[in-house]
């Protein structure tokens, strides 16, 4: 008597996975984007260690009211160097733009920037009609004569065919912006520096305004770390000249 052989059995029906609840990474943040006036930096750099080498020499071996004097004058002097010089910066992200300036901080979301505006000096428009001054950008006229300049020499060279290119500006090197030099290629400027800064943060304005993450309230915070000290050389200067 044979046995049945035993039937294999059907594979049993996968279960549905579930969708995973677990928290998703958040967006990478990336680094403010900060401009600042290369010139003042050194400028403020170099006044700091005169006042420094002057002040320090005087309050060492000054005699008599000598040393309260280069004290008072330091307390004046290095904050209003500091807050000149050194302290100017704009810092630019996805959400917001925030004005480093002398004695204030106005951060401003995108959203609430109503435009930026270059003529004399550089600022930036919220949408109360309240103007800023952007302190890192200052205008320079030279720089702006000097880029025209170089924009004038290049469209001349490009009307004569001097630009390695073809006069139907389909050559190598059309439209991208060089000039031929005794040393070479070399690149010329478009627009100043500080032009080109406020280009791009025309830019993030138009792109970010209207976002919701860019929305928001202005708020202007004052510098009293730095006008602290300095009100208080000030009124100890006053007090020893009039003492003496």
């Amino acid at each position: 008597m044979t046995t049945p052989e035993p039937q294999p059995s059907a594979p049993e029906p996968s279960k549905p996975t579930k969708p995973s609840t677990a928290p998703q990474p958040p967006a990478p943040r990336y680094k403010d984007r900060i401009y600042r006036s290369p010139a003042a930096l050194a400028g403020g750099v170099l006044l700091l260690a005169l006042t420094g080498w002057l002040g320090i020499d005087a309050m060492v071996a000054g005699e008599g009211r000598t040393p309260w004097l280069a004290l008072a004058v330091m307390l004046l002097v290095v904050p209003l160097v500091v807050a000149y010089t050194l302290r100017p910066a704009v810092f630019v992200n996805d959400d917001r733009l925030r004005v480093r300036n002398p004695f204030r901080v106005i951060v401003l979301p995108w959203g609430q920037v109503a435009s930026l505006r270059s003529g004399f000096t550089n600022e930036v428009v919220d949408g109360s009609g309240a103007k800023y001054q952007l302190w890192a950008l200052p205008v320079s006229l030279r720089a702006r004569k000097r880029a025209s300049r170089a924009q004038d020499r290049l469209a001349a060279q490009a009307g004569r065919g001097e630009r390695g290119g073809r006069r139907d500006g389909r050559g190598p090197g059309a439209g991208v912006g060089v000039e031929l030099g005794r040393g070479g290629v070399t690149e010329a400027p478009r627009r100043a520096e500080t032009d080109q800064a406020m280009d791009e943060l025309r830019t993030t304005h138009e792109a970010r305004g209207s976002e919701p993450s860019a929305q928001g309230e202005v708020t202007v915070r004052w510098a009293y770390e730095i006008a602290g000290p300095a009100v208080v050389g000030a009124v100890l200067l006053v007090i020893l000249l009039a003492v003496g």
